[in-house]
């Protein structure tokens, strides 16, 4: 049987039928949950704010716009872009708050006096991405997160963010600038070893 669409599901939420929710939750989550992720820290409450967008969704489902209604792809695009903006008040309000400023602080403290040999030992890579991302301006981070992980388009990431497209552009230029230059000796001590062992 096929599946509701987001307009279908959002419809039933508008009526009262709260079981939809749980499809949305399945659809979108992993999606915000690494947006929030990269807006708070991936030791901050970044749960929390996706939880938090996931309450207003089911307290005000957002009305779609006629020229959306009955395409699929079209609802779930606009959906999917109230969502993130929603998702991305709540890190900011979270991020506003003076415990969590200091605890980001200390984050980044931390990750700032990691060495470049710690980095090369790092045996997941996508843990070694994780903290060269998050030594990124939250801006950069926040860009390139939606641009890599989500799949969002430069239009979709202006959407969401407020920025101008062209803020957008250079925004996740600079930021893989930085990634790469952060994973450059993970990188040339893989290139090492693999030659080592040949």
């Amino acid at each position: 049987m096929d599946q509701p669409s987001d307009g279908a599901l959002l419809s039933a939420l508008r009526r009262g039928e709260r079981q939809a929710i749980a499809q949305l939750v399945e659809r979108h989550q992993q999606v915000l949950l690494g947006h929030a992720r990269a807006l708070v820290g991936p030791g901050g409450p970044f749960e929390d704010a996706v939880q938090e967008t996931f309450l207003k969704l089911l307290e005000r489902p957002p009305e779609l716009p006629a020229h959306v209604a009955g395409d699929a792809g079209a609802e779930r695009a606009h959906l999917r872009s109230w969502l993130h903006k929603v998702a991305r008040n709540c890190c900011m309000d979270t991020l506003r708050s003076e415990t969590r400023r200091r605890s980001r602080e200390e984050v980044a403290a931390r990750a700032e006096v990691e060495t470049p040999s710690e980095l090369a030992e790092a045996k997941d890579t996508r843990a070694a991405v994780e903290r060269e991302l998050a030594k990124l301006p939250q801006e950069q981070r926040e860009v390139l997160v939606l641009r890599l992980l989500g799949e969002r388009s430069y239009k979709e990431i202006a959407e969401i963010t407020g920025k101008k497209l062209g803020t957008v552009g250079w925004l996740v230029s600079e930021g893989l600038a930085r990634l790469s230059t952060g994973l450059a000796p993970l990188v040339q001590d893989g290139a090492v070893q693999r030659g080592g062992r040949a």
